[in-house]
């Protein structure tokens, strides 16, 4: 992506890229035996700016509308830790817009400090149990009552859901369509009758927390509803492109980081008195994949400065998506089969990062989704 990035935004990437080396890694498998980062890691990554990128500068943050300076986080947080990336990517990435854009001056001192500084750590909560990717079909209900809204449901898969201090969670208030039914709040810890389930067991990405939340007439304050009541799938919708952006990004990031430890694979293993990469197939398989990486790059150059001027299409970030996500998978599956046995072990790199990609096929809205939203632009 460095064709798309100034110096200031390289300064920035040493930056990231010394955070991972002496904060992270040394502390790497710990984070994935308890399934958590430790809580002083996201206090670091808030000293550093990494958290308050969009946040204005009079609540502690960077006050940037770059979004370059995100996207030197994710790609460097990908290179190493895809799971990383995920919940530091929504908190700053994710939930950061929601915060910013659409919370008043008392909402704003109450909350912004604290989540550029690390200090509160933040989720959101869209995905159900029962819904999957289709948002409109939300079954979480808010129901007006004495000084706010009690608050009813479940949502599950929520990265850093077992750990947030806030969560956006999107609830049903009205009885109509989606576009005028839906309303965003922030739950915090602690509120009577919010409950997390226990972190979940996932296939990959064990060092990022991920559980499943309960409200069970949980009085949310009106001081606590962000946006305009009845308009939350519309806000959800306008922050979606962005959501879907990140993950090409990081897709890309964690993909190249593969590839480029698997040409140095194929230089060093020998089988039958020579270098794997030297025999036809894999030299072709590794061309292939460099290609795949190449193009697809600047496809999403494309989309980052199309973001950076503010004119990213929700079909441009989907195409971005799923089609990264897809180039991503196909290229883990074929590194893990050029590393052989070794690529099957948990200890391996390719395997792990095998096990973390799969993921992103699915979230922040499946592939299908992505194609199909693609395919109503084309009239069909």
């Amino acid at each position: 992506m460095a064709t798309i990035y100034q110096p200031d935004h390289e300064d920035f990437r040493a930056t990231v890229r010394g955070f991972v080396e002496t904060e992270v890694k040394p502390n790497y498998e710990r984070y994935c035996e308890q399934r958590l980062i430790d809580r002083e890691l996201w206090l670091k990554a808030g000293s550093l700016g990494m958290l308050g990128l969009h946040v204005p500068e009079e609540y502690g943050g960077a006050g940037t509308d770059d979004w370059r300076f995100t996207g030197v986080v994710l790609e460097e947080l990908s290179t190493f830790s895809s799971g990383l990336s995920s919940s530091f990517g929504i908190h700053c990435d994710i939930v950061a817009p929601y915060l910013v854009d659409l919370t008043d001056a008392e909402q704003k001192a109450r909350w912004l400090p604290g989540f550029a500084a690390g200090e509160l750590i933040a989720a959101i909560g869209m995905t159900e149990p029962s819904g999957g990717s289709d948002l409109a079909a939300l079954r979480t209900t808010a129901k007006r009552t004495t000084g706010g809204w009690l608050l009813n449901g479940a949502k599950t898969f929520i990265t850093n859901g077992y750990r947030a201090d806030l969560v956006v969670v999107a609830a049903r208030t009205g009885n109509g369509k989606a576009s005028s039914s839906i309303s965003l709040f922030v739950v915090e810890a602690g509120m009577p009758g919010f409950i997390r389930g226990s972190k979940l067991d996932k296939v990959g990405q064990a060092e990022s927390d991920t559980a499943e939340l309960f409200f069970d007439d949980v009085l949310v304050p009106d001081a606590n509803l962000i946006g305009e009541e009845g308009r939350g799938f519309v806000h959800m919708m306008q922050r979606l492109p962005q959501e879907r952006l990140n993950c090409a990004v990081s897709n890309l990031a964690h993909a190249e980081a593969v590839f480029l430890e698997t040409v140095e694979y194929a230089k060093t293993r020998i089988a039958f008195g020579q270098p794997i990469g030297s025999f036809q197939h894999n030299r072709f398989v590794l061309a292939e994949l460099r290609t795949s990486l190449d193009v697809t790059r600047s496809y999403i150059q494309d989309c980052v400065m199309a973001h950076v001027a503010g004119e990213l299409s929700a079909v441009q970030a989907a195409k971005a998506k799923w089609w990264s996500a897809q180039v991503q998978n196909d290229l883990l599956d074929k590194c893990v089969q050029m590393f052989g046995g070794y690529g099957y072990m948990r200890e391996s790199m390719v395997a792990r990062a095998w096990m973390d990609g799969r993921v992103s096929k699915i979230w922040a809205g499946t592939n299908e989704i992505m194609k199909e939203i693609v395919g109503r632009d084309l009239g069909l």
